[in-house]
């Protein structure tokens, strides 16, 4: 079986280091240029996924997020394999409230997945926020579904984003998450889900249960591709 942490700050991406002139361009660059859409980022998570067609193969994800609207109904994030400097973007999360997603067609609910146990179970939490303060954003989480997509395989070692996008998916039960990756977290972010889930009892999911096709319908997914015949305009 396969399963992955967050690595350390050396794993090595191809080419070569940063130069001092393009550093100095970079600088200049952020301190004239917007960047909009990323100041809108106002929480971090941290959380773990597995491949949607193969459980064994868990990844640690910290997910950077912002809302995308003024109620809250739609949330978007960028996930990286480590919250330090050195972190690689391996994916993308999108989060929607149930109402939304009881909108969504049967065949596109498959994809998503729920965050209740997630929440519930304390191994989804907020990186050195107290835990009061995580408990209201957590308890809005605990209700919504997310869609994942990591381009990234850092778990098999690839120093590159190769290969077709792969749908992730989120751990539902007790017993799924390796227990090695648990306490690995836990003693680096210096947390205690047991502690959390005792804390977080009287939290609530979705307003009527977990819908039966989320989470793949309880059954394996995986991105494929698909050849077809292109016919000019």
């Amino acid at each position: 079986m396969s399963s992955t942490n967050s690595g350390g700050e050396g794993d090595q991406v191809p080419g070569e280091a940063t130069k001092t002139g393009t550093a100095i361009l970079e600088t200049a660059t952020s301190a004239i240029q917007s960047f909009s859409p990323i100041n809108k980022i106002h929480h971090h998570l941290c959380a773990f996924h597995f491949y949607g067609d193969d459980m064994t193969r868990q990844v640690e994800a910290h997910h950077f997020c912002a809302h995308q609207d003024k109620n809250g109904e739609l949330r978007q994030c960028l996930i990286y394999d480590r919250p330090g400097p050195g972190a690689r973007l391996i994916g993308v999360e999108y989060l929607v409230s149930g109402a939304l997603f009881h909108t969504l067609p049967d065949a596109e609910k498959r994809l998503w997945h729920s965050h209740e146990y997630e929440v519930k179970s304390g191994v989804l939490f907020m990186p050195g926020m107290p835990s009061a303060l995580q408990r209201q954003p957590l308890s809005e989480i605990s209700t919504t579904y997310g869609k994942t997509f990591h381009f990234w395989q850092v778990d098999r070692g690839d120093s590159l984003p190769l290969g077709l996008p792969s749908l992730m998916m989120a751990l539902t039960r007790d017993g799924q998450l390796y227990e090695h990756l648990a306490a690995d977290v836990q003693k680096r972010f210096g947390v205690c889900f047991e502690e959390e889930k005792k804390n977080r009892e009287y939290m609530k999911g979705p307003e009527h249960g977990i819908h039966p096709l989320a989470n793949g319908g309880g059954k394996g997914l995986k991105t494929k591709l698909r050849a077809t015949d292109f016919v000019p305009i």
